[in-house]
């Protein structure tokens, strides 16, 4: 766009055309149209990734349009900021963000977004208005309190938005305990379950599912992937809670079909005309990567999903990816690391670990898609054995298969005297406090005890509890699950965990919450200021 039609653009949206659409109409007439001629947000408004400085804006149109986002640290808008985003088009399903930077650490930030029709350029959307915290900077003297939750697992096993029972009411809760952000742990949608329109429920009732064409079967277009995404934010709590709290999000295997990896296998499934799961994989990567409020890595790792996102004195985050980089699924019994028992692979191990190293964080989260030490199967292989989804491999002795690269971790983060580390995960759709103690471990002791927290799922089949591995002393603290599969989300099973960070004892407490945010079972963890056991 040239100076001047820059110049044009920006004062068509600008000021108080804004702020109210009476206002508006009053300065501008010729801008005001029928609502039906304007732009349109129908899946709302996200924001992602937040960083001191830093922030994603996301947002979906309903036609060609170009983004614009204005910010100001007061409700007021005054001395806002205005920013000029992307075309929205169809390349990418409407879909587009901005990358916000050089904001003001540790601020409160407002910020609204509106569309630019691309047919008119005089023709704008109404204003959405959205709200996030930022962090503070990493050397900020006078500390504030962190809170932020985290779950996984939506609209998982057919359980849909059903608008009668309040629609994915776990959202709200978490909307309402007011954290710094929402960290969603995977399976952010479930492409491989289709959604039908009514489901019999053990006590003889109807649940009964808002249902669109591309939840109706499998997913295996790009459209049908994308029209998962597009089905959750048809959710008002979802909208709601994305457009007042900035998200963190990772995947798993559901974002494009159940367990995969490279020995999966789908000739056998009538429900997939699409057999080859690297096209599947490939267009599940780009409907994730349009929907998510993530911050891209540009062209040198344009899927790349680990990352790390400090978030101020107290806390670093480091967000793995324990999907992409697997080898195939197996007995996971391999008494040495090669390609078939990688997990999350050398490359990312080492930026881990690297990351650990440099952070003068009091905590550091590990946010993983899948536990260390639970059972998860995945049917047999040819000759009859056990095939594994996750680390575990049902033998209770030293390390083999995956546990070798967690083994080879942990073991580093012990020689280089790593504390305060605190895994996060969800996947197994239940809660639970692990804590893994070298003193209890079979053979591999050589790792300093931690704790890991998993929650979920947060509108999906209620599963579990699932069996326990030993190879790493894991000690079950405390669980919740249905105990039989595929409890639905009116069963009261669905669950996400909140993390609060004293600002004066830096004591990080972990509670475990319901669907109603009533608290299951807290811990809090004092900061290991020297070599000693983190569990005191």
């Amino acid at each position: 766009m040239d100076r001047r039609r820059f110049l044009h653009a920006s004062a068509l949206i600008g000021g108080a055309s804004l702020l109210s659409p009476h206002s508006a109409q009053a300065q501008a007439p010729a801008l005001i149209t029928r609502d039906a001629m304007r732009p349109q947000m129908p899946h709302g408004i996200q924001s992602g990734d937040p960083l001191a400085d830093a922030a994603v804006i996301w947002t979906r149109s309903d036609r060609p349009a170009r983004l614009w986002v204005e910010w100001s640290t007061t409700a007021s808008f005054a001395h806002l900021q205005r920013i000029r985003g992307p075309h929205l088009l169809e390349d990418s399903d409407f879909t587009g963000r901005i990358d916000l930077r050089g904001l003001p650490a540790g601020q409160e930030l407002f910020y609204r977004v509106v569309l630019q029709d691309l047919r008119n350029e005089r023709v704008l959307s109404e204003p959405v208005p959205g709200h996030l915290r930022l962090p503070q900077a990493a050397g900020a003297k006078a500390l504030r309190d962190v809170r932020f939750v985290w779950s996984g697992d939506t609209c998982g096993q057919g359980w849909g938005i059903n608008e009668s029972w309040g629609g994915m009411r776990i959202y709200e809760q978490i909307r309402r305990v007011n954290p710094d952000f929402f960290l969603h742990s995977g399976d952010t949608i479930y492409a491989d379950s289709p959604i039908e329109a009514e489901v019999k429920l053990a006590d003889g009732t109807l649940w009964r599912n808002l249902v669109t064409e591309q939840t109706s079967k499998v997913a295996e277009t790009l459209d049908e992937y994308r029209g998962r995404y597009r089905y959750n934010l048809m959710d008002a709590n979802i909208r709601r809670m994305s457009a007042e709290i900035p998200q963190i999000w990772q995947w798993d295997d559901h974002e494009v079909t159940n367990n995969y990896s490279d020995s999966k296998d789908l000739s056998g499934d009538a429900r997939y005309t699409e057999k080859h799961v690297p096209l599947l994989v490939a267009r599940a990567t780009k409907a994730f990567q349009e929907y998510a409020p993530m911050r891209r890595f540009g062209d040198a790792e344009s899927e790349r999903i680990y990352r790390h996102l400090p978030q101020g004195p107290l806390l670093d985050v480091f967000v793995v990816d324990m999907r992409s980089y697997r080898g195939p699924n197996s007995p996971n019994l391999q008494t040495e690391e090669n390609a078939e028992s990688a997990f999350m692979g050398r490359p990312q191990i080492a930026w881990l670990l690297e990351g650990l190293k440099r952070s003068k964080a009091t905590w550091k989260v590990i946010a993983a898609d899948m536990p260390i030490g639970l059972h998860v199967n995945d049917g047999k292989d040819a000759e009859g054995r056990d095939k594994w989804e996750a680390i575990a491999n049902g033998d209770d002795g030293p390390p083999r298969g995956r546990e070798l690269e967690i083994a080879r971790l942990l073991s580093e983060i012990k020689k280089a005297g790593l504390y305060n580390i605190v895994w996060l995960t969800a996947d197994v759709h239940y809660t639970a406090a692990h804590f893994f103690d070298p003193a209890k471990a079979a053979k591999h002791t050589d790792f300093l005890p931690f704790w890991e927290f998993v929650s979920g799922p947060l509108h999906a089949g209620g599963f579990g509890p699932n069996k326990a591995d030993g190879t790493f002393g894991m000690q079950v603290v405390y669980q919740k699950g249905p105990g039989y599969a595929n409890a639905p989300p009116s069963s009261g099973l669905q669950f996400f965990g909140q993390v609060d960070i004293d600002a004066k004892t830096q004591a990080m407490t972990v509670t475990l919450k319901d669907l109603e945010g009533s608290a299951l079972y807290t811990k809090t963890l004092s900061p290991a200021l020297s070599r000693k056991r983190e569990r005191e």
